[in-house]
This record gives structure tokens, sequence and C-alpha cells, in this order.
């Protein structure tokens, strides 16, 4: 038995969520963070509207709770939307503690409103909500004691107690990647949350960073956990078009704040589409687009803001004006060219309120859990408050958890295997799936699409599982096994809803079907 590197708790990822928990565990508990590149590259950073949360008088929780249900399209736990509008207000007075810089308004909060949303309760630091929170956040966690950083390490599995016979052990701990020295380290904790984030990068167009390779759900699925609900892929109706541009967002708040879509001529057409318009939930406005862009053959459409001020502009948009005018458009002036683009991952692994999983000693939080929360569709900056919400449920549950005895883990066995001499099959696979997957089981699906999905994802994993076993492991080989893994969650999620709901729509199932219910798959090996 080689060593493990033994911690109280092993948190994978280092987003909100990761970094949220590990400060409020740090107290009571050695904590490992570990992530696969450095802390600030994950989602989290790139997040530019807000954070949703009942503060102003004239909101309510009820509000709040009813918007998050229409969006959520008749999939949304009751339960799991109350606990987190009602924790919501307690987290953002936690992140303002800690000394996020909220944008402010005459000595208060400035709340702005996002599509889906019938209130002003989003909280913001100007359009850069996301890297300030995190920024924040960073800081704390490198002065905490508690909490030691691993970055530069790549999750390769988790490992189960009954793969071990002890099955009574649930996660025993997991397997990593170091990136410097290219060896499998063992890590050992009675309990462990992931918090790796979504899995954007399946897909070819995506605002994702590219972090986002559904690692946690890959490895919660082959450690045994059900997933629900991955055929739900919201897709951001407004990614920056321009070759140069890689996955840069215009917020949600841009439409918010008076933003209009328009064809090259300068036509509205939300209107034809929605009642609402602009401030339509986005699985409307993303495939009013698509379907805008197939009809006139357009490569984008345009979000055109200038008829507000300069200087309006200046103080509300300001990374968005600066990033536009480095391209060379000036959006005071002038529509942005956008398209629709992958965003979030709305399902995940299974977990309660207190973000367990089927594995006992293991959580789910953020991105990569599906609560419960986002339904069919995610409400607009629903997600950031999701995150810290259930960070400090889990953080609550653990710390209140009976102690488990360790298990040992054996070594990771790489006397089998070799260095791979074709790097260009990884790069060619990763490839492939973007591209298929986007075609196929994109923002509209059909049967015959999910079908040549399902076969083309069937060889690559023969592939891969080729490659897995005779190959010394790195990242990109661990980034596309988890990929195609979760290629195959998403086509089979949505092979099995009959109907078009939410950000699911099937030109086979073009109605809703009554009753309905979350998709949820089971590991077959259970």
């Amino acid at each position: 038995m080689a060593s493990s590197l033994d911690f109280d708790v092993l948190i994978v990822g280092s987003g909100l969520a990761g970094l949220s928990a590990a400060l409020l565990l740090a107290p009571a508990h050695r904590v490992a963070v570990l992530t696969k590149r450095a802390l600030a590259d994950g989602s989290s950073g790139w997040a530019q509207g807000g954070i949703a949360a009942v503060l102003a008088a004239g909101d309510s929780f009820d509000a709040h709770v009813d918007d998050t249900l229409v969006a959520g399209a008749g999939l949304c736990d009751a339960a799991a939307t109350r606990f987190v509008v009602e924790h919501a207000p307690e987290a953002i007075g936690w992140l303002r503690e800690l000394g996020v810089p909220f944008s402010e308004e005459d000595g208060d909060l400035h709340l702005t409103r996002e599509g889906g949303h019938s209130q002003r309760r989003i909280v913001h630091v100007t359009d850069a909500t996301g890297a300030a929170v995190q920024q924040v956040l960073i800081e704390r966690v490198r002065r905490t004691p508690n909490v030691t950083l691993f970055e530069h390490h790549t999750l390769v599995d988790l490992v189960a107690g009954e793969r071990l016979g002890a099955p009574e052990a649930g996660c025993a701990g997991l397997y990593a990647l170091d990136d410097a020295s290219g060896e499998v380290l063992a890590f050992r904790a009675p309990h462990t949350i992931l918090a790796t984030g979504g899995a954007g990068k399946v897909y070819l167009y995506t605002t994702n960073p590219d972090t986002a390779t559904g690692d946690g759900i890959a490895a919660a699925w082959r450690a045994g956990c059900r997933v629900s609900n991955m055929e739900f892929i919201q897709f951001h109706p407004t990614c920056l078009y321009h070759p140069h541009a890689k996955s840069f967002l215009i917020s949600e708040a841009v439409r918010g704040e008076g933003g209009l879509l328009k064809l090259p001529d300068g036509t509205r057409f939300m209107p034809r589409h929605d009642e609402r318009a602009e401030l339509a939930p986005r699985d409307v406005v993303a495939r009013a687009i698509d379907f805008e862009m197939k009809k006139h053959g357009l490569d984008c459409v345009h979000l055109d803001i200038s008829h507000q001020s300069p200087d309006f502009l200046r103080a509300h948009f300001p990374n968005i004006l600066a990033r536009c005018a480095e391209l060379g458009i000036d959006i005071t002036r002038e529509p942005i060219p956008v398209v629709p683009a992958a965003h979030y991952t709305c399902g995940g692994v299974v977990t309660d309120l207190a973000g367990r999983t089927d594995l006992p000693g293991l959580y789910a939080i953020g991105e990569t859990a599906c609560t419960g929360l986002h339904g069919a569709n995610r409400l607009a900056s629903n997600s950031l408050v999701e995150c810290m919400v259930f960070a400090r449920a889990a953080a609550a549950a653990i710390g209140a958890a009976p102690a488990r005895a360790p298990v040992a883990l054996p070594a990771w066995d790489a006397s089998q295997v070799t260095d791979a001499d074709e790097a260009v099959v990884i790069s060619h696979n990763w490839d492939e799936l973007r591209r298929f997957m986007w075609d196929y089981v994109g923002i509209v699906r059909t049967n015959k699409r999910l079908e040549r999905a399902s076969h083309r994802i069937a060889l690559l994993q023969a592939e891969i599982h080729e490659f897995y076993a005779n190959f010394h492991v790195t990242r990109d080989l661990l980034e596309l096994r988890n990929l195609v893994q979760v290629a195959e969650l998403i086509v089979r999620s949505a092979q099995a809803r009959h109907e078009s709901r939410g950000l699911h729509f099937s030109r086979d199932y073009p109605s809703l079907a009554e009753p309905t219910a979350p998709t949820v798959l089971v590991p077959a090996d259970r």
C-alpha cells in the first residue's frame, strides 16, 4: 500500500462553490483544495451578470420562487427552490463581510434585473461579478492556515470503498494527476466534495473556460452515483461573434438594461417570438436567435444598446465596452454581433439539500450537482447563489457527520502502461466530439440526430478506453474521457425525454407531455 495524502475533507474544484466550502470548513477541518489549473481558471470568474437574492423592499421570497419555477418549466424541485431562495440573502451578506465590493447607488446595493425575473434582485460588481467574488475568495483562501492548495492536479477517479472490499467506507478518497511530475497521487479523506463545474466544452461553441469538461459528473457516475436532467443544457443567447473573441459572453444584463435584438437590417425580432421580447428566459431567446439565423442564413444577429448614453454604458458595462472596443466595435454607436453558445449544465449529480450524493462521504455542489433548483431551465443569476447556499449546507452536514474510519488506498498502478506516441488521436477525437455534439445535440434536436450522436459516442468510447488502459494518463486524455462520458449521459437523457420542455427542444416531440418528471439515469453496475 502506498502512503496517501490525508485530510479531513477533499474539495475538487476552485470556483465559488469549492472555495466557499473550503472557507466554511477550515476552522474545524484540514481541507485540501485540488484544481486542475490555477485557482482562478474556473467558470465562476467568468460570470458577468450577478447573484440573485431578495433584498428590495417590494420583492418577496414567493416572487423569487415563482420566477424560478416558471423558468424551470415544471421540473424544479419546490423544496430545493425555496431552500436556495430563503438562504440567498444570508449568502450575499457573507460575501459583503468578506469584502466583495458590490455596486452601489446612493449608498444602497444597486439591483439590476435579468430575463425571467419579475423584480430587480441581481446584486453585481458592474459587469464582472464572478471575477470580483473569486478574487476576494482566492485571497482569503490563500491566507487560511487549514487549507492546503493543490493547483495543477487533475482528478483521475474517485475511490469507492466497494471496490476495495469495504462498501461501508463509501467514498474513501481519490486519485489525482500531478501535472508537474506526471505522477498519480492518492488523496484520502472521510469526506469529498465535487465542485468541478459544468461540461460546456462538450460543445463547439461555449461561453465556458477550457476547464469545463464535466470531470465531477463523469467521476461520480463511474463511482455509482445517479445523474439527472443532463438533457437540459442552457445555451446563452448572446456570445460575442468575432474570430478573436474566444468565449466572450455578452451579459444578460445588457438586455435587462434595454438592449434590443435585431436582424442585420435593423428589424427587431423577439416580439414575434414571445410577448416578453428581450426579457424572455434564455431558452426562448436562444431558440429565437437560432431560428432567425437559419431562416435568413445569418452568421449572427445584433444586440443593440447604443440608445443608452456612453456614460451609462461605461458605468454599467465597462468590461463589455472595453473588450468590444479592442475588437473595433463601439457599442455606444453600433450593435454587438452575437450568437448562442453552450453556457450552463442544468443537470448533474443527484444530491439532497445538504449536497449529499448516493455514495456516502461524497458531496456535489455548484454546477456539478443537480439539486432540483434549475429544473428544465436555469433562471439567470440563480447559479452563483446556489453555489454558496449548498457550500454552506454541505459544510454543516460534514461538521455534524459521525467519524468514519479511514481505508487504506492502493497505489496507482502505472507499471503496465507506456507513453502515448500519438497525441494527435486525442486532439482529433476532442474536435470530432465537440462538432457532432453541436450539430446533433444542440439547441434543436431530432431522434435521427441523437441516434447519430449516440453511434459516434460509442466509437469514441472504445478508442478512449483502449488509450486509457495502455498509456500514461495525461490531463488531455482525462478530460476527453470525461467529456465523452458526459456526452453519452446528455444523449441518453435527451433520448429518454419524449417532449419539448425548457432547454430540451425536439422536432419529433414538439409538445409538452403530462405528467412530466426529471430524467434520472442509474449506473448499470449498481
